[in-house]
């Protein structure tokens, strides 16, 4: 299955307390972190939902 690397390249200050409770579930803490997780419609919904706080890349 493919992989999805997410990195947060906007901070959650001022975003609403949903927002902040997704990045934190997608597992992100900073700016510049980043993480590894499966390509699931799950996941897909946490990005779409922080869409602008965050960049996905495909990983192989």
């Amino acid at each position: 299955m493919a992989k999805l690397k997410i990195t947060q390249i906007k901070g959650v200050v001022g975003t609403p307390k949903r927002q902040r409770a997704t990045v934190l579930g997608i597992g992100l803490h900073r700016i510049g972190d980043s993480v590894v997780r499966e390509d699931t419609p799950d996941v897909r919904g946490m990005i779409r939902a922080v869409a602008h706080l965050v960049e996905v890349e495909e990983v192989d």
